[in-house]
């Protein structure tokens, strides 16, 4: 009776080994966009090549904080790792400010990999190391458009109307130059602040767009693509530098290989979400070539 009662207890299967390596890594987007769904195929095959040694642990919309909150946070290692939009560190590292001046990145996608695996995506992310941050490279994250409650047929309609920007001084400079004010506001803020009339408008990825339904709190949209939302890596320079010169390698190689899939998957997302947003019921115009040489 006690052998065939044993005989029953189900295996239990072996304890995994626990990760040597372990890091928490917030980012603001949500879990469906492309950002999220690369960085969780980065963790898996840093996983795999690191046979289960380095575990990095993808939060997605802001559940470490806001990304002021989750970047001082890397600095100082309460989380170790965050991916950041450029225009939301500014204040940590003003060189980073030149990747939010409009049209600078050309739409081809070879281009605009070169640039951030050149001279200059190399200076950039090299000016972090004097910021108490390790940045390890630069992630494409689509290009930006623009709405508002308000009418923008031209140029000359931005002109009184508040927008909300990341807090970054070039995107201010960048709606003053069309006669328009910008404020930084939170983006976990965003869709209160522009329901309830704090600001008219604002600019972001179609995707994002139609994932947050500011569609539900917005009149208008301008497929612009004015700015590029470039990604930068980041992590605790303490977490980072006690890694095998391998690991680093590895996690460092993961990043570059997942790289080409995010950007098609952002590609294709952008085109998906304006149809949605059409769907929406938003009126939806397209910049014309002399409004963008403008």
């Amino acid at each position: 009776m006690l052998a065939s009662f044993v005989t029953v207890i189900p295996q239990q299967a072996p304890a995994q080994a626990k990760a040597k390596f372990s890091a928490r890594i917030g980012h603001l987007e949500a879990p469906t966009q492309p950002r999220h769904q690369g960085l969780l195929k980065v963790a898996q095959l840093v996983k795999e090549r690191t046979k289960g040694e380095v575990d990095l642990q993808i939060f997605p919309s802001s559940q470490l904080g806001n990304q002021r909150v989750m970047t001082e946070g890397t600095q100082f290692g309460t989380i170790q790792g965050t991916v950041s939009p450029a225009a939301f560190l500014g204040g940590f590292d003003p060189a980073v400010s030149v990747l939010d001046i409009p049209y600078l990145y050309p739409t081809n996608r070879a281009a605009s990999q070169k640039l951030r695996e050149g001279p200059f995506g190399k200076a950039i992310l090299d000016s972090f190391s004097s910021r108490g941050l390790v940045a390890i490279t630069i992630w494409p994250n689509g290009r930006k458009s623009m709405t508002s409650n308000k009418p923008l047929a031209n140029l000359d309609a931005y002109k009184g109307q508040k927008f909300r920007v990341m807090d970054s001084k070039i995107l201010q400079e960048q709606f003053a130059a069309v006669g328009a004010s910008a404020v930084s506001i939170a983006f976990g803020e965003l869709y209160t602040a522009l329901q309830t009339g704090v600001v008219d408008g604002q600019e972001n990825p179609l995707d994002t767009i139609a994932t947050m339904k500011y569609f539900e709190v917005q009149k208008n949209l301008v497929v612009t693509e004015h700015g590029a939302m470039e990604d930068i890596v980041l992590f605790n320079p303490g977490w980072w530098k006690s890694l095998p010169a391998n690991y680093q390698q590895i996690i460092g190689r993961a990043f570059d290989e997942v790289r080409p899939e995010v950007e098609r998957n952002k590609e294709a997302a952008q085109q998906t979400a304006l149809e949605t947003i059409r769907k929406a019921g938003m009126q939806v115009r397209v910049a014309d070539e002399a409004e963008r040489q403008r």
